[in-house]
């Protein structure tokens, strides 16, 4: 019975660019309602893109996660506000230690009711801060998203150790805890 209640349910997709997608995994894994975390790429002109090739800056694609979720159990709202407290949105030059065009931030929208929340909440975090600067990440369409190499899948999972140290030394760490004052790890 469970099988048929699992085909039954509609999920959602979500697609972010937050810099470099290792970082971006954990904050959504930690929400009920989450189905699954996705590293990849889009954005860009060129199909099926490698790491190596993202990497060059010759592809137009950015790094990014695209999350399905369950929205009976957490609204894309919320989703947005996971997004926007795991970055930096007023750096236009990438995040943090990360600098180019594959690790700006963006929010791809999957639906116009998708594209109005999204717009909505850049308002709100433009008004409301704690930023005085301004919001920079762009609200784009979703195309194509290609997913990364398995390697870089659900990386803070298979190298800890490694994750922890770039998530500290990147700068990202220090900045989320000083500006969104939220339980980062």
């Amino acid at each position: 019975m469970e099988d048929s209640t699992q085909q039954d349910k509609t999920y959602e997709l979500a697609t972010f660019a937050g810099g470099c997608f290792w970082c971006m995994v954990k904050p959504f894994h930690k929400y009920d309602g989450v189905v699954e975390v996705v590293s990849g790429y889009t954005g860009g002109h060129v199909p099926n893109p490698t790491y190596e090739q993202v990497c060059s800056e010759t592809t137009g694609h950015y790094e990014a996660v695209q999350v399905t979720f369950d929205p009976e159990v957490i609204s894309y709202p919320e989703i947005l506000n996971i997004f926007w407290q795991s970055i930096d949105p007023t750096d236009a030059g990438g995040q943090f230690g990360d600098r180019g065009s594959s690790y700006k931030t963006a929010i791809f929208y999957h639906s116009e009711q998708q594209k109005q929340q999204a717009e909505e909440s850049k308002k709100a975090i433009q008004l409301n801060g704690p930023f005085e600067s301004p919001i920079v990440t762009p609200i784009l369409p979703a195309v194509t998203f290609y997913p990364a190499e398995e390697y870089h899948q659900d990386y803070y999972k298979k190298h800890p150790g490694h994750y922890g140290r770039y998530f500290v030394g990147s700068g990202r760490a220090g900045f989320l805890e000083r500006n969104w004052k939220k339980d980062q790890e």
